[in-house]
């Protein structure tokens, strides 16, 4: 499944921005990092590693479970 990324507020993709790739909106850092850290680190871990803030991962949390018909995960 191909998510639509435009839909979340949150996020941002700008050509010669990271390639195009989706970024946290402001920021240089893919929303990638969320779904290769999660396992590893906790929210507030990434929120002080990545210079994300907690609703920017709680947008894309909501976003992924409404999208994918999920449970939204406790934080």
């Amino acid at each position: 499944m191909c998510l639509d990324w435009s839909e979340c507020s949150a996020v941002e993709s700008i050509p010669g921005k990271r390639s195009g790739a989706w970024v946290f909106r402001g920021t240089r850092t893919p929303v990638s990092v969320v779904f290769e850290n999660l396992a590893d680190m906790s929210v507030d871990e990434l929120i002080e590693e990545y210079g994300v803030t907690r609703e920017q991962v709680e947008a894309v949390l909501r976003f992924v479970a409404r999208t994918t018909e999920a449970p939204v995960p406790q934080l």
